[in-house]
């Protein structure tokens, strides 16, 4: 049974039957797609949205909503032990 070959074979094989001009332009696209890989795995504008998208969900707009009660209870606190005869 004939073993098949790979798709990084047969692109060896590809190559030796290139010229040199060929080769070239190969390695052109090559650079090319590996600088649209970097630029894939660099941090985007597309991350800010998604960080925008969960700061607005429910829950952390929940959980805003808690901080901020938390913040007027305390202050309230703090005014009702700095004026003790105010309360009944």
């Amino acid at each position: 049974m004939a073993k098949r070959l790979t798709q990084r074979q047969l692109l060896s094989l590809k190559l030796e039957s290139l010229t040199d001009s060929e080769v070239q332009e190969l390695l052109d696209y090559v650079a090319i797609m590996e600088s649209m890989r970097r630029s894939v795995m660099v941090p985007s504008a597309w991350e800010d949205e998604v960080l925008a998208i969960l700061a607005d969900a429910q829950e952390n707009r929940r959980a805003r909503q808690a901080f901020e009660w938390e913040a007027v209870r305390r202050r309230a606190d703090r005014r009702a032990a700095a004026n003790p005869g105010t309360r009944a």
